[in-house]
């Protein structure tokens, strides 16, 4: 700016300039500065409150999950075994198993017992093996070999024929007491499981495996041992899974055997039931070995002893479920065991770096109810007693969680403060210094101007706006505008997506109204399906997700008859899209208690599964029968409804009831129509109606049984 000629500016005196600016923005760091750490500490706060809940959340989840894996039978065997495993898993050691006895003589029952009891021990070569005792002395003091191998095709031994080794056979071998127990047992081969003039001989087998005391060579006059008795299986496919096509073929076997113990059954019947102790106080100390023989003296097709074993469930697998901190106690109840700790068990402690200032800041930290102990009691009864489980917490574990977590978020709290005094010093030195420098070159040329006389006054307008504030000014205004029609666009859009979805709603119900009163009449058949449409529309109306709303649906339980509510729906399936339906109902009346619209909802899903997997032209039968519930004397109605068609995998029985799982595991869950609800929701309206529903494997397809309470007269 050019000032009039002979104008002194050195003469003049220096310009005031005020401090308010410089003294607010310094004072709006400084706050928030402060801001800034009161606000961490407050997250601090709520954040061991909301970490101090979840503990107590998660530490009666937890406990219940323990609980609940020791109510199992896997888990009940641990309980009955505790110390089982603290030693070599081979030789094998006789375990006690959750169930009285095994019916070793089926195959199905005696496969499925030791496999929910988790009592197999695991080899490499994929065979397994379990030896056990029955929890209750009276079924004969014996011990069980249960297990499989794979094999070629079994040779059968000939009646009369000295020579054992011709044949497959079983060698087992029993050291307890001091006395050594063994049998040499051949396998004798019965009918072919599909019987048939022209049968393979490579169809499913099964035969008997006749134990005979190894105590020296088989003579004319050795007989087998009386109470031995034991049965060996074999698939007739390949462990590949093809067709079994000549003597190469290495196929699944399977071994049941009961072994008859002088030694426990002369401790049995020498005392009286009172003075029985069982199981014995020295099973862990017993041996057995189990080998499998093939034809001749070769290498032995499976031996119990063989390295590589892998022990079943043990207490190693609870102690991941614990928490760092967290202790598991359990002792055995009663006179012979009160106060001795069966098992304790701690959780890992986690090793994290932690910064001892935050530490000390969060336990600075008042929460109520922190200082209380976290202790759980739970009662594990058994065949063989009642045992306490007692899980302890250590709540200090959120302190220490809350720290290490702290201790990584302090990092980005001190860069943020480093952030505010950086931009405070690039403010004071670069805006605010300027601010100033103007104002007082402005006061000083203002002051200037007015003291000389006459002169015209200086207009600094253009200077008010064409200077860096004034652009950022103009720039941050232009992008909050941006962002706040942004913001109120995305607003509009979901208040108008939300009126869509409403409107939706309305226009699906108001068509549905007018037909329920085109279709009023009870005897309509199209009655029925308009008022489960209003039922599915009201269910899904407004909620978060179809299983919540499923879930959160109250049902109308009133009694119906099922003969006629079945036969109904059999006769209208053909509407429906399902031919091919038939119904076989009982000569009587039977009442049930269900929500008649929702039990139609399970029936039709079963149905429609039914239907998609069912051979060409077959029929889907519906089968209704009574049967006696134990401990009551009302029946209960079993609803049957069988397929011909492909068979469930045994893995998938049990899940595909949950929300999301197809019917079958080679079924594409996300295609349309296959979302895998179908069965969610029969078996969420079946346990609201107080039923049940399962699905069990036939020999060709599958079966669905829906199980109802009958009303009581």
């Amino acid at each position: 700016m050019k000032l009039p000629a002979g104008l002194d500016v050195e003469r003049l005196l220096p310009a005031r300039v005020p401090f308010g600016l410089r003294v607010f923005f310094r004072g709006a760091f400084l706050l928030l500065g402060l801001a800034t750490v009161a606000l961490a500490v407050a997250v601090l706060q709520d954040e061991k409150e909301r970490s101090y809940r979840n503990y107590q959340d998660g530490f009666r989840k937890n406990q219940a999950q323990i609980a609940a894996k020791l109510r199992h039978p896997t888990g009940q065997l641990v309980l009955l075994n505790p110390t089982a495993y603290d030693h070599e898993v081979t030789p094998l050691r006789p375990l006690v198993l959750p169930f009285s006895a095994l019916d070793f003589d089926d195959r199905n029952k005696a496969q499925q017992a030791v496999e929910m009891a988790g009592c197999l021990v695991q080899y490499p070569d994929a065979a397994s093996m379990c030896v056990a005792v029955g929890n209750n002395p009276f079924a004969g003091g014996f011990l069980y070999a249960v297990g499989s191998f794979n094999s070629g095709p079994l040779v059968s031994h000939s009646s009369g024929t000295l020579d054992l080794s011709l044949a497959h056979r079983a060698r087992i071998t029993v050291d307890m007491r001091g006395q050594r127990y063994r049998w040499i047992a051949p396998f004798q081969a019965m009918q072919a499981v599909d019987e048939g003039r022209n049968a393979s001989p490579f169809a499913n087998t099964r035969g008997r495996l006749v134990g005979f005391a190894d105590d020296g060579p088989i003579t004319p006059a050795s007989r087998p041992v009386r109470d031995f008795r034991g049965w060996l299986w074999q698939d007739g496919r390949c462990v590949d899974g093809t067709p079994a096509a000549g003597p190469d073929c290495a196929r699944r076997a399977f071994v049941s055997v009961r072994l008859p113990v002088e030694l426990f059954r002369e401790a049995l019947f020498a005392k009286g039931p009172a003075d029985i102790v069982w199981p014995p106080s020295d099973l862990d100390q017993i041996r057995v070995q189990v080998e499998m023989l093939a034809p001749g003296e070769g290498k032995p097709l499976f031996d119990s002893n063989a390295a590589g074993a892998t022990a079943p469930f043990s207490w190693s697998e609870l102690s991941p479920l614990l928490l760092p901190g967290e202790k598991l106690r359990i002792r055995k109840l009663g006179a012979g065991g009160a106060g001795k700790d069966i098992v304790a068990l701690s959780g890992a402690e986690a090793a994290e770096r932690a910064s001892p200032l935050i530490a000390w800041l969060i336990r600075r930290l008042q929460v109520e109810g922190y200082d209380a102990p976290v202790t759980s009691t739970d009662i594990i009864s058994t065949p063989l007693g009642r045992y306490e489980l007692t899980l302890t917490g250590d709540i200090r574990t959120v302190n220490k969680a809350l720290t290490a977590v702290a201790t990584r978020v302090s990092w980005f709290v001190g860069g943020m403060l480093l952030a505010i005094f950086a931009t405070w010093l690039a403010i004071e030195l670069r805006i605010i210094h300027r601010i100033t420098v103007l104002t007082r070159r402005a006061a000083t040329v203002s002051k200037g101007v007015r003291a000389s006389d006459g002169l015209a006054a200086v207009d600094l307008a253009d200077l008010r706006g064409g200077d860096e504030l004034g652009v950022l000014a103009g720039g941050l205004q232009d992008l909050l505008q941006r962002v706040n029609e942004d913001v109120r666009r995305e607003q509009i859009r979901v208040a108008q997506e939300k009126d869509t979805w409403h409107a939706v709603g309305h226009e699906i119900m108001s068509p549905l109204q007018s037909l329920m009163v085109l279709h009023g009449s009870a005897d309509d058949p199209a009655h029925r399906y308009i008022s489960r449409m209003q039922q599915a529309v009201r269910v899904l109306y407004g909620s978060a997700s179809p299983s919540e709303a499923f879930e959160s649906t109250a049902l109308n339980v009133q009694t119906l008859d099922a003969n006629e509510f079945l036969r109904h729906v059999a006769r209208n399936a053909a509407a429906a899209g399902i031919p091919g339906v038939a119904f076989e109902p009982l000569a009587q009346p039977v009442t049930v208690r269900a929500d008649e619209y929702s039990l139609e909802d399970v029936v039709s899903h079963v149905l429609r599964n039914a239907d998609r997997y069912r051979r060409p032209g077959s029929l889907i039968r519906i089968t209704l029968s009574l049967q006696a519930q134990e401990g009551t004397a009302a029946p209960e109605a079993l609803v049957a409804i069988s397929n011909l068609g492909p068979r469930i995998d045994a893995g998938m029985l049990g899940k595909i009831f949950e929300y999301g799982v197809s019917d079958l595991p080679d079924t594409d869950a996300g295609a349309p129509g296959q979302r895998g609800q179908g069965l969610f929701v029969a078996k969420t309206y079946m346990a609201k109606m107080g039923g049940t529903i399962t699905a069990r494997n036939l020999d060709d397809g599958v079966c669905l049984e829906l199980r109802l309470q009958c009303s009581v007269a």
